[in-house]
């Protein structure tokens, strides 16, 4: 059989954290603040509302020393109350307590609060201007072994539209699509592919899975997720996803090929970061965070140069003693040793 013309497996891993920098909360619009601080429009909003109450569709001028009419004064009052800095931290103290989550509080989950299998759609636009927007997320793209390929920033959602638009970005041509593609939401992106058209293209050589951390999460009855986006099924319908092992007694078992979690590996490190960069203009978080995933994979390259070294050191090593073991025993040393021990006796 020739295998000459055959393409090497390989994966990458999709995931988003939730982080962002501010923006202007006009609709649709995520362009840089006019005022870094306190402002919540760009310069072309800005000037296109001037004076106007800054509640969606009012065309009333604002009262002077706020941003609303007089017939949205009482939205404006509970919107300064709201935002007042004092206020906020006290509430954060009483009721933000560690492990606790009271029934009037808001549900959490962690700090994705879209759930991997339901549907993501963009969120209602906010009923007024008062504050500004903020990026949902910092979308990644990562080999197995831990280098970021490319990263996004997500203004609205994480909706798999926006994740098929940023795959068909990074990977152009068919040459350069990935045989797989890891997403804790794959089965979404495969369903969204397939109405859309696009999987027309991407199932020549690509396909859609769960990586192994949310896969136990998603809904068992979910058929197309189980059959065709399950990361290492047993049945044998994908051997590139599971391979067979061996422990330190020499017993076989079966393990995944690849590592599908690097980017939630990436995103808790990432997370670190958070408090700093949700206070930096966009122009500085893009070259900040840059900065930081472009040392974080010249760190990754140099472990893996490093352990490749120690692999090599050590089978030189080995294959040395293999050789100096020939040449004592053609050396009949072993004999000489055993014959002097018998005179000895």
């Amino acid at each position: 059989m020739n295998i000459d013309n055959i393409r090497d497996t390989n994966l990458v891993t999709l995931d988003g954290v939730v982080m962002g920098p501010q923006c202007c909360t006009y609709d649709d619009c995520s362009n840089d603040l006019s005022h870094a601080r306190g402002g919540s429009l760009c310069d072309i909003h800005h000037n296109m509302l001037a004076s106007r109450c800054l509640v969606q569709d009012c065309h009333n001028q604002r009262v002077q020393g706020t941003l609303a009419c007089q017939e949205h004064q009482l939205q404006w009052k509970k919107h300064s109350k709201n935002s007042n800095r004092k206020n906020q931290s006290g509430v954060r103290r009483m009721l933000q307590r560690p492990a606790e989550n009271h029934p009037w509080q808001p549900n959490r989950r962690g700090a994705n609060p879209q759930q991997h299998d339901d549907l993501n759609a963009d969120p209602p636009h906010s009923k007024n201007y008062f504050s500004p927007d903020q990026f949902y997320c910092v979308e990644t793209i990562c080999a197995p072994c831990g280098v970021v390929i490319a990263w996004t920033k997500f203004d609205k959602s994480e909706s798999p539209t926006n994740i098929l638009n940023f795959l068909g970005s990074v990977y152009p041509t068919e040459e350069s699509w990935p045989a797989y593609i890891c997403i804790d939401k794959a089965c979404q992106v495969l369903q969204t592919a397939v109405a859309n058209g696009s999987w027309e293209i991407w199932k020549k050589t690509t396909r859609f899975i769960v990586d192994s951390y949310h896969y136990i999460n998603h809904r068992v009855t979910d058929y197309l997720c189980r059959k065709y986006c399950n990361p290492s099924p047993g049945d044998g319908s994908a051997p590139n996803l599971v391979v067979m092992a061996f422990d330190k007694k020499g017993n076989p078992y079966v393990k995944r090929a690849f590592n599908t979690q690097v980017c939630e590996q990436l995103n808790a490190w990432l997370g670190g970061y958070q408090s700093i960069l949700k206070c930096m203009t966009p122009g500085n978080f893009n070259w900040f965070l840059h900065s930081m995933l472009f040392y974080h994979t010249k760190y990754v390259l140099r472990k893996q140069l490093v352990k490749k070294k120690r692999e090599e050191d050590a089978e030189e090593l080995k294959r040395q003693q293999e050789e100096d073991a020939e040449e004592e025993e053609g050396l009949g040393l072993d004999e000489e040793i055993v014959e002097e021990d018998e005179e000895d006796e």
